[in-house]
This record gives structure tokens, C-alpha cells and sequence, in this order.
């Protein structure tokens, strides 16, 4: 099977941008993936267009990417769109990889763009209420309740009433399990936490570049035991974009093949109907294992790392699904500075979800964007030193006990 590359990729800043459209966000991550490339439009042979909320929030619920690419000039390209919740932009990359397996085009464009901003507040974070099976809603909260059961909110540190938000309780449940099962801690949390602030002060393309300690972490407004605000992500308005070629691309447009980063594998995984408890068969898990098969190599192997840090819990609990710590040992690591810049094994050294931002169409391409910046040496005062292999893990939505898809990529110089 043909090698395949990225050979491009652009990024907006991620934050609150109420004077700019979708429209305007993807021209700006495109045109950069473009320019970053060599590449022009005429070269790029499929579009693959991710977006998640634009239909609940502004009334776009088909032909997105139709929309915001014909109107910065794409024309006749085959533009095929992609939602799948918070994975929505890894999606987009896997498409653009099996299209160019395929042999379907030589030169193909992912791109994810969100804006979750809007004058009315509601609509940004209604969309939320759709990413799980809404059928069962009270079914899928019975089995995370179940799972939390007996850890309860040390005196003072209770969640108010009136500021909960429903994805940080499905973290605050599984994190709680996670402590009552491993004696993971607080202060663990907010060490991760304090961690990824810390490493999105050197990222000028972060929502958020102001530094935290853990003891600021712990001490922020409690959004959903034990979980504070600044380990939660934000919502963020952004876009991300790629270019990627087979073999057969790279010598027609003649791209610069040492900038180019190979994709060494990209998985995209479905659950199982597991026992919430079987942690061995976490979908995070199933993905990395297939991902590390496909590419040869293994936790050790990897330089830097990219992780759905929607909660600082969920970072804890995706490093040990990618096996850089035993389960049980994800806070553990955090907190002895195993996974900061200059450690073992460096996890987001774009800040991650919670300090870069996460516009959910928009974030499984951000962490190819940081990955791609890290194997080039061009990521500047967050640079990993002689990274040369690099994962993402990218989760999408709910489904009983685990996100409902995972996407797992590797990348190599």
C-alpha cells in the first residue's frame, strides 16, 4: 500500500470570534494548510469537511462544507461531509487517508471548523444534549451514577446546583470511579490541569495563555466534583485544516518530502457493549492497540502525544489507554511531571482541550496541526526534543459507559 503524508497544515487560534463566520474560519485554516504545502486548490483531488454544531446553532444542518468551501473557490472538487461529535475532524482525516489508499485522488483536503459562540448563550451549549443516545438518557445516568457511587464531595467542595453542565458530569462520574477504584486524587487532576495551562502560555494559537498552578486549579469555581474550571475545556470558536498525498502525489506536485510527516496509522474504532467496570476493553484501548499493531511500534516508542483532554480526568484515563502508564498510575504520572515538557512522555504540549480549546469540529485536526509542528522541530519554546513518532487520540460523543468513537493516529518523520 502507497505511503501517506501530510504535507500541509494550517490553524486559526481558537477562542470567542463573534465577528467571524464559519465561512471565514475555514478559508483562514485551508489557506494556511495550503500555503504551508505548496500546494494550490487545483492540486486537491476530494474535501472531506468537518463540523459538528453549525446546524443547532445557525440553521446549516446540510452541505456545510459545500458552503464554506465553494465560497473560497473550490469548484468541482467532491466535498463529502462529516459529523461525528468531538471526533468529527479525526473522522475527516481517517476518510482522507482510505480515499487516498484507495488510489481515489493523489492529493486530498481535511478540514474542521466550528463556531460555538453565538449571541444567544443557550444555543452553544444545547448541542451538547445530542451527543448521546437520547433515547436512554436516563438509563446511560443510572450506569454512571452506579459507577461514582459512595464518592461524594469532601464539606465545601459540592457542586452548586445551578451550574452543572452535562458532559462534566459524565467526567466528574468516571473520574470518581477511577479515585474510589485507584486512590487518584484531586490533586492529581489538577496537576494535569495546571500541566496543560502551563504548556499553552508557549502555544500563540491557544484559546487560553495564562499559566496555573495546581493550587490555582483547586481553587477555581467547582463545576462538577471533582472537577474545577480550569479542568474543564471550554467551548471555542476555530478551525484546522490538512493536506495529505499518497506516494503518487508527492511526485506529481513535487511536495518537500522533509517536511512531509508520514501517517503511520489511523484507526477509527467503534465500542463495545462491555461491562462499565472491563477498563481493559475501553474503546481508547481497543483503538491504540490496533493503531500500534498497524504501525509496528509501541507505547515506548512514542515521542509526544495529543490526547482528548475534554476533562483533566479524561487525560488521566487516555494515557493509560494508550499504555504510558498502568491503569491506576494516569494521575500518578501527571503529578511527577512524567508527562510535562521535558518528561518521559510529553502529552499535549498544545495546551490540549482545556487551555488550546476545543470547537469540537475542529479539534481532531488541531492535535495533527500540534503533531505535525512537533515531528518538524517547528513547534519553538514547546518543541519535544528529537520527536520523530507521535499519537492522537481523539474521542467523539457517549454511548453507555465510553465515548461512542475513538480515533487513534500515528504519525513518524
Amino acid at each position: 500500500m502507497s505511503a501517506i503524508y501530510v504535507v500541509g497544515v494550517g490553524m486559526t487560534r481558537f477562542g470567542k470570534f463573534l465577528d467571524q463566520s464559519v465561512k471565514q474560519l475555514t478559508r483562514e485554516a485551508v489557506e494556511a494548510a495550503l500555503t504551508d504545502a505548496g500546494a494550490t486548490q487545483a492540486m486537491i483531488g476530494a474535501a472531506f469537511f468537518a463540523n459538528a454544531t453549525q446546524g443547532a446553532i445557525e440553521g446549516q444542518h446540510m452541505v456545510k462544507g459545500q458552503v464554506a468551501l465553494r465560497d473560497m473557490g473550490f469548484e468541482e472538487t467532491p466535498i463529502t461531509n462529516v459529523e461525528n461529535a468531538c471526533a468529527s475532524a479525526s473522522t475527516a482525516f481517517q476518510l482522507a487517508c482510505t480515499h487516498l489508499a484507495a488510489g481515489a485522488s493523489d492529493c486530498v483536503l481535511a478540514v474542521g471548523a466550528e463556531k460555538m459562540y453565538h449571541a444567544d448563550k443557550a444555543r452553544g451549549f444545547a448541542v451538547f444534549d445530542g451527543a448521546w443516545d437520547v433515547t436512554t438518557a436516563q438509563q446511560t445516568a443510572d450506569i454512571l451514577s452506579e459507577l461514582g457511587e459512595g464518592m461524594n464531595a469532601p464539606p465545601g467542595r459540592e457542586t452548586p446546583a445551578a451550574q452543572r453542565s452535562l458532559f462534566m458530569d459524565v467526567y466528574s462520574y468516571l473520574a470518581k470511579f477511577h479515585m474510589k477504584t485507584y486512590g487518584t486524587t484531586e490533586r492529581q487532576l489538577a496537576a494535569v490541569a495546571a500541566k496543560n495551562h502551563h504548556h499553552s502560555t508557549m502555544n500563540p494559537l491557544s484559546q487560553y495563555q495564562t499559566d496555573a498552578t495546581v493550587d490555582d486549579v483547586l481553587a477555581a469555581r467547582m463545576i462538577s466534583w471533582p472537577l474545577t474550571l480550569p479542568m474543564c475545556a471550554p467551548i471555542s470558536d476555530g478551525a484546522a485544516a490538512a493536506v495529505l498525498c499518497n506516494e503518487e502525489g508527492m511526485k506529481r506536485y513535487g511536495f518537500d518530502r522533509r517536511r512531509a510527516i508520514e501517517v503511520k496509522a489511523c484507526v477509527l474504532a467503534g465500542g463495545t457493549n462491555r461491562a462499565p467496570r472491563d477498563i481493559q476493553q475501553q474503546i481508547g484501548r481497543l483503538a491504540a492497540l490496533r493503531a500500534y499493531e498497524k504501525a509496528g511500534v509501541a507505547p515506548q516508542d512514542i515521542d509526544v502525544a495529543e490526547v482528548h483532554d475534554a476533562s483533566a480526568f479524561a487525560e488521566v484515563q487516555q494515557s493509560e489507554n494508550l499504555g504510558f502508564a498502568e491503569y491506576g498510575q494516569g494521575g500518578w504520572i501527571a503529578e511527577k511531571g512524567i508527562t510535562s515538557l521535558g518528561g518521559r512522555i510529553p502529552i499535549n504540549p498544545s495546551g490540549g482541550l482545556e487551555s488550546k480549546g476545543h470547537p469540537i469540529g475542529a479539534t481532531g485536526l488541531a492535535q495533527i496541526h500540534e503533531l505535525v509542528t512537533q515531528l518538524r522541530g517547528e513547534a519553538g519554546k514547546r518543541q519535544v526534543d528529537g520527536a520523530r513518532l507521535a499519537i492522537a487520540e481523539n474521542g467523539g460523543g457517549f454511548y453507555r459507559c465510553e465515548e461512542a468513537l475513538a480515533v487513534v493516529t500515528i504519525l513518524g518523520r
